[in-house]
């Protein structure tokens, strides 16, 4: 059962997916906070999955980690960015944990030998988190996505579960539809039609819309908020137009133009608290979209990328607006390019990369591309480019560093290969188990560790701390009985785990390198526009001056 007085906001999605109702709910996120409210964002998504981190990034683009550990969709790095905060682990939930959960307490009589049915047991369970995410937050309004498309079988009763909640607190909640409205290039004009439609089909479920995002390529006239008005029973000016933009960090300032924020709280009946202006958020977004700056060209030498003719630069979504956050705060244009680590091992990596003033090698697993990487990573090393590698990007550092510099021939990690005679990378102990039994989903080290920092390096100048928290989502680790044979090479070590035993970030001398550092560790998860994370703020500032 909801809190007496507390607001609730559903944002569901019409037409087809993949129009923007995750950025939708962030702005509105901002906006109500800039008002003075307390403001938590939730993520419903109605996959079986139980979380994230099973699934192909390929597919469905990065995952996202909580310091709880817990692996989300990217929507919820998206909500950190635009609050400007961490977010809970209560604040996601998939069909897989519903059912979980539900299955779990029927397994223990908890429902007293009842007949356990979809309703109104799962719909009961949807509705505790969402009280639970309200409760643990304590804010005053709940900004809630339900992910998918009206119509989708799979979200039906999440929509079922904010329906009933409506009709228990009608003053309470509020529906926001974020629906496309297409133009087609052989008609040229906007159409409503399908717009229309998805209304229906969600008064089918008993829901009748509140406001709508109108989606389009075309900023949306006053004729066609005045037809989607009479024919989905939508104040007109409850039509909020949201056409195609340069940045989606000018979604809030679009939506602010609207009055979006003072028309939600009006519908809810809030009165402003202390709000706060948005001069912050507005210096940034003009600094990321200024034109007038040194351009810093960015090789960004990944895997996963395999989707036809297109790039999926959601794969690496943290990564692209972490160095877009760095480059406003240290005055360069970033230009992000994409290169498919495959197709380096097939050629020359010198020829491909001999342009770039950086180069930056994210996260992945398995096999695929690796050699291609490692091939970056030694023209990096040997032609002094500025040089950041994340997770598996530190690991390939460590083992190209052990290979053609401590001379250690053939080094590798296990996870590619088991017979290495130099396994500089290997399995983390606690994880040889899971491993053996097959456990792979939310069994690797994951979430929030504190690491300490070496005084002297380009880790400490960056951090200006010794001690610092960052986000993991791995299971192998720099070996400890390679540690002190690398050092000897001339790697440092500048972060390790407070007792010293796992290595955190190893870099190279900077006498020796302008900036060649990697960490074990996920940097991008933490970076905000509002607070840029300072080791890609180093990364870019060097990568600057290099050119």
């Amino acid at each position: 059962m909801a809190r007496d007085g507390h607001k609730y906001i559903f944002v569901i999605g019409g037409v087809m997916s993949g129009v923007g109702k995750g950025i939708a709910s962030s702005a509105m996120g901002l906006l109500l906070q800039s008002k003075g409210f307390s403001v938590n964002l939730v993520k419903v998504d109605p996959y079986l999955n139980v979380d994230a981190g099973t699934m192909n990034p390929t597919e469905h683009g990065e995952v996202f980690v909580l310091n709880s550990g817990l692996e989300t969709d990217q929507d919820m790095g998206n909500y950190e960015r635009f609050l400007n905060r961490d977010l809970g682990g209560e604040d996601y939930m998939t069909s897989g944990m519903i059912y979980q959960s539900v299955i779990a307490r029927e397994r223990a009589l908890g429902y007293g030998g009842k007949c356990v049915e979809a309703i109104p047991h799962v719909r009961n369970e949807i509705l505790d988190r969402f009280d639970a995410a309200a409760t643990f937050n304590g804010s005053d309004i709940s900004v809630i996505e339900i992910g998918g498309t009206v119509g989708d079988f799979q979200n039906a009763l999440f929509i079922d579960a904010a329906r009933v909640l409506k009709m228990q607190h009608p003053d309470d909640v509020l529906f926001v539809m974020v629906s496309y409205l297409p133009v087609p290039g052989s008609i040229g004009e906007m159409k409503t039609k399908p717009t229309q439609n998805a209304v229906r089909q969600l008064n089918a479920y008993g829901v009748q819309p509140d406001f709508l995002i109108a989606r389009s390529k075309h900023p949306i006239d006053a004729k066609r908020k005045e037809k989607i008005a009479i024919a989905c029973s939508i104040r007109a000016d409850h039509v909020i137009s949201a056409p195609d933009i340069e940045s989606i960090y000018d979604v809030p300032l679009n939506f602010e133009s609207d009055k979006l924020a003072e028309q939600l709280t009006d519908a809810l009946k809030l009165s402003s608290k202390k709000p706060t202006d948005l001069a912050a958020w507005k210096k940034f977004v003009k600094a990321v979209k200024r034109t007038d700056v040194p351009e810093v060209k960015i090789a960004v030498v990944g895997k996963y990328f395999d989707t036809g003719d297109f790039v999926l630069s959601d794969a690496y979504l943290s990564v692209i607006e972490a160095i877009k956050f760095s480059g406003a705060a240290t005055r360069v244009k970033p230009s992000i390019h994409w290169i498919n680590a495959k197709d380096l091992e097939k050629g020359n990596a010198a020829a491909v990369l001999k342009d770039y003033d950086g180069i930056i090698v994210p996260g992945g697993f398995g096999e695929s591309g690796i050699e291609g990487k490692i091939k970056a990573i030694e023209y990096a090393r040997t032609h002094q480019v500025p040089y950041f590698g994340l997770c598996y990007g530190m690991q390939l550092l460590v083992i190209e560093y052990a290979r053609n510099v401590a001379k250690l021939k053939g080094a590798h990690t296990t996870e590619i290969d088991t017979e290495t005679p130099h396994p500089v990378v290997a399995v983390m102990e606690s994880q040889k188990e899971n491993i053996a039994q097959g456990k792979f989903g939310g069994s690797m080290r994951l979430g929030s560790y504190p690491a300490k920092i070496v005084k002297g390096t380009i880790a400490h100048g960056a951090y200006k701390a010794s001690e610092i928290s960052e986000r993991h989502r791995h299971r192998y680790e720099i070996n400890p009985k390679y540690v002190e044979q690398l050092k000897e090479a001339g790697l440092v070590f500048s972060g390790t785990s407070p007792d010293g035993v796992l290595m955190e970030i190893a870099e190279m001398p900077k006498k020796e390198h302008p900036f060649m550092l990697g960490t074990q560790f996920h940097p991008e998860l933490k970076a905000r526009p509002l607070a840029p994370h300072p080791l890609f703020t180093a990364f870019l500032k060097a990568a600057a001056a290099q050119k």
